[in-house]
This record gives C-alpha cells, sequence and structure tokens, in this order.
C-alpha cells in the first residue's frame, strides 16, 4: 500500500463527474487499500478518488473513534436523505488551510458497489452521513466549497492558495 498525493483544487479533475466502475478488480481492491492509507495519513474521515487524480466512482469512509473501520464503496449514490439537517465543519486536503460549516442531511441510504462486487444498501447518520455525501460530491466533480455563495467561495479558495505559498 502506498500513500498517494493529492491534486490541487484547480485541477479540472476535480471538478467532473468520475467514471462509474464496472466491476470489483484487484486493481480496484489496490486503489481502495492506497486511498484508506492516504484518508489515514490525513489524518481524515473519508476520501473520494478524484482527491488523488484517479478518475473512478471509488469512495472510502472511516468515521469510527477507533481506525479500521473503513467503508469501501463504488459508484455510490443516495437512496434516501432525512429531512433532519445537520451542520458540520468541512474541509479537503485538496484545499489546505481552510474549512467552512456545510449543512447536510444527518443521516442518509446509500446504495454502492461493496468490496466483494455485490450491491448493498446502508444507512449512514451522523458524521458517517455527512462523509459519505461529501465523497460523493467528489465524484460528481463538486466540491464542499460548492455548497458556499461564489463570493464565500472565491475568499476561502484564495486564501488556500495564500497559505500554500507560505
Amino acid at each position: 500500500m502506498a500513500s498517494r498525493a493529492f491534486i490541487p483544487y484547480d485541477d479540472r479533475r476535480l471538478h467532473r463527474p468520475a467514471e462509474p466502475v464496472e466491476t470489483i478488480t484487484e486493481t480496484v481492491r489496490m486503489i481502495w487499500d492506497d486511498m484508506v492509507e492516504t484518508m489515514d495519513a490525513m489524518p481524515g474521515v473519508g476520501l473520494a478518488a478524484p482527491q488523488i487524480g484517479i478518475m473512478m466512482r471509488l469512495a472510502v469512509v472511516d468515521a469510527s473513534d477507533k481506525r479500521g473501520q473503513a467503508v469501501r464503496m463504488a459508484n455510490p449514490e443516495v437512496l434516501h436523505a432525512s429531512v433532519q439537517m445537520r451542520k458540520h465543519e468541512e474541509a479537503s486536503p485538496n484545499l489546505p488551510g481552510i474549512s467552512a460549516p456545510i449543512e447536510r442531511p444527518r443521516a442518509v441510504t446509500v446504495r454502492f458497489l461493496n468490496e466483494d462486487g455485490e450491491m448493498e444498501d446502508r444507512d449512514f447518520v451522523g458524521l458517517w452521513a455527512t462523509s459519505v455525501q461529501h465523497q460523493i460530491d467528489h465524484l460528481n466533480g463538486k466540491m464542499y466549497v460548492d455548497h458556499l455563495s461564489p463570493l464565500r467561495r472565491k475568499m476561502l479558495v484564495q486564501k488556500s492558495k495564500k497559505l500554500a505559498k507560505g
């Protein structure tokens, strides 16, 4: 396994949808392993393949108190979202040094192709739900700052670039 580098916010791959995964192969499993290692090294609670330049609809999420509980998903899609909302401070290694409060449904039911190559429906609540939705946004070519007003987004992106320059 290897920790991967994050692509910068300006990279066009972060702003376009990723390609669906047809089947779970050894290559997909190896990418998931690298993604889990990369997520744990951040440390973070989720990672989508486009964040590391891989344009496949793959995501991993681990919002557990102890690490080692990562859920590996291919082609995740929200089937149902709760009407109750939850606000959480979100960030991304693709935009280092900044964060913003984002409001999302508190719970979601997600359908995805799991690591055994089977379709699975799973309920996620709280931070797990926030992270899954955040990763699905990445797979759809969106970032959490896209939920902000254009002015707020521009200010945060500029701040991140200034911080990156040192």
